[in-house]
């Protein structure tokens, strides 16, 4: 609910009336598959706690594209609208529970009201401008600009998350990682140093 708001206000009798009937809860434990590779994408989940990873497979590795935590949106975004089959998989890093809204309840949204499909549209639209955003940084920034952006903005998920997956994720290889992680402990110890 206070997702939605943040792009219209809903009332709380619109939300019980009309999301309300379509929202599931479902709990999965460390390292679940919620959504497996070559299966077609039925819910669009947002994440209530916990932490989960998109991704695909290249050869024998696994390339992340997407690490979210409580209060993002995760799914197979092209497979649910398209109707085909996923080219990712989405994995549970910690246990997390997600409430979930399958395609087709998603229709039946769009179509009460004028109101609900422009809801639709706005939060589309907002995953799909932070693809395109995370797209071009990877495009556009250094590694090393990469990790520091990344650190400065959820130093949180650096204890939460698996390195390999988070060097996977900002395209930095592993042992760079490692050196980035190190460099930035150093100086946060140097800085305590110096408040001292």
């Amino acid at each position: 609910m206070d997702f939605l708001n943040k792009f219209i206000p809903l009332g709380q009798d619109e939300f019980d009336e009309l999301i309300g009937p379509c929202v599931i809860k479902r709990n999965f434990g460390k390292k679940a598959i919620v959504t497996q590779a070559g299966e077609t994408e039925n819910y669009i989940n947002f994440i209530e706690s916990g932490l989960a990873r998109k991704y695909y497979k290249k050869e024998n590795e696994e390339i992340n594209t997407q690490i979210s935590y409580e209060g993002h949106i995760i799914h197979a975004q092209e497979s649910f609208h398209s109707r085909t089959p996923s080219e990712y998989s989405i994995e549970t890093i910690e246990p997390t529970e997600l409430t979930s809204i399958s395609y087709e309840c998603l229709e039946k949204i769009y179509s009460a009201s004028e109101k609900m499909q422009r809801l639709g549209r706005l939060v589309i639209t907002a995953t799909m401008v932070m693809k395109d955003k995370w797209q071009s940084q990877l495009v556009k920034l250094t590694p090393r600009e990469r990790f520091i952006n990344f650190v400065t903005k959820h130093p949180e998920l650096m204890q939460r998350v698996p390195q390999k997956y988070l060097a996977s994720y900002l395209n930095i290889k592993p042992e760079t990682f490692s050196r980035f992680k190190h460099m930035v402990k150093d100086h946060s110890k140097k800085i305590a140093f110096h408040h001292n």
